[in-house]
């Protein structure tokens, strides 16, 4: 077993690390005080191929693996995770799927300038009865001959606002239930799509998120991707890999806040020594650092099986589930660390830990998590 990681790994983890402490740190207190999505920044994260990262280079893409995006994932999110799910969901939800269901025509049109990062886009699964419970689509696409007309309501939608390509999952024939769903490819402004307000969050608060209405939106036939009903398999294949980038960013989001943490406790004196001396400091920075180092194997391993194109969904689910659980406790834990000085926005720690809550309910909830695990397990 390789427990290294090669030159090319090393040299895109210094890329992105250097790109989160000199281009994202800066701003970040202000962005999620003032709910700013980082359009600049993502533009350069576009230019350095970071939003097309397992893209083909045939098709505008990086051409990187996926240990690679998992790496790129952690140190964006040690620094700010509203930066990272743009990277998430660009990579993993909307460049994955069209690159590997999508037709010619689809990938030239639509995964290119996506993963050139000249255009982002946005993965519209959830709706307000529909979130975990993907099969019950509320949002029709009734087939009119050569183009589907969309009804629906789309919700919690990362992008929201600055995508410009829309994957949408939509109803075609509800006596099928599940195997009637079809995914759609919906460009901003087509007549009766309108994009709603954006949700005043409680992390994550740089990143888009609004919901989408669709009125009568004539999406033609070309836009379908796969066969008709494959919209739900579609779905459920790419959340997979989603997985992979939302553990990665629970993993990055947890490793950020043990970093501060520890640069603090060797710093700050109380009772004549630095926390770092004292036994109850050091051993919850010991317990941080062992589950940190369990969620990025678990995160690693995902994405190598992945890279070797072995079934990966249980280990997906388990690194997002393992991930995103010790995301929240590290924060917790940071914040506790920092004392006083951990509630206030400028030690950044109180934002990590409003983010990290984020990691255990989006790309299934933890609970979700345990259905697919257990599912696998029971096999």
């Amino acid at each position: 077993m390789q427990f290294e990681l090669t030159e090319e790994h090393l040299m895109i983890r210094q890329a992105a690390r250097d790109f989160a402490q000199n281009v994202l740190k800066p701003g970040v207190i202000e962005r999620d005080e003032h709910q700013k999505f980082p359009a600049e920044e993502i533009k350069q994260l576009g230019e350095l191929g970071f939003l097309g990262m397992m893209v083909s280079p045939q098709y505008g893409g990086s051409g990187m693996d996926a240990i690679s995006y998992a790496i790129v994932m952690e140190e964006l999110s040690k620094v700010d995770a509203s930066a990272s799910v743009v990277v998430s969901v660009n990579n993993s939800l909307v460049c994955y799927g069209l690159e590997k269901y999508g037709n010619e025509e689809q990938k030239q049109k639509y995964l290119m300038p996506l993963a050139k990062g000249e255009k982002i886009g946005a993965f519209c699964l959830s709706e307000p009865e529909a979130g975990s419970d993907a099969t019950s689509q509320h949002t029709t696409a009734i087939d009119m001959g050569d183009y589907y007309l969309v009804n629906g309501t789309k919700n919690w939608i990362t992008n929201g606002n600055t995508a410009s390509t829309y994957i949408v999952m939509a109803q075609t024939d509800a006596t099928k239930k599940h195997r009637g769903i079809n995914a759609l490819i919906i460009e901003k402004g087509m007549d009766g799509f309108t994009v709603g307000p954006k949700e005043n969050k409680l992390g994550i608060r740089g990143s888009d998120t609004h919901s989408l209405m669709f009125t009568d939106v004539k999406v033609p036939k070309a836009n379908r991707i796969g066969e008709d009903g494959f919209g739900f398999k579609f779905a459920m294949a790419t959340l997979e890999g989603g997985r992979i980038g939302i553990a990665s960013q629970a993993l990055g989001i947890a490793a950020g806040a043990y970093e501060l943490s520890v640069q603090y406790a060797k710093e700050r004196k109380a009772f004549g020594k630095t926390l770092a001396d004292l036994q109850a400091i050091q051993f919850k920075l010991a317990d941080m650092a062992t589950e940190i180092e369990a969620a990025r194997l678990l995160c690693y391993r995902a994405a190598w099986l992945k890279d070797q194109g072995l079934p990966y969904a249980q280990a997906a689910s388990m690194a997002k589930l393992f991930a995103s659980e010790t995301a929240m406790r590290t924060t917790i834990e940071a914040v506790q660390i920092h004392g006083g000085y951990g509630f206030v926005k400028e030690y950044h720690v109180e934002r990590l830990m409003r983010d990290a809550k984020i990691t255990q309910i989006y790309e299934g909830t933890s609970e979700i998590q345990r259905i697919v695990i257990s599912r696998e397990v029971l096999k």
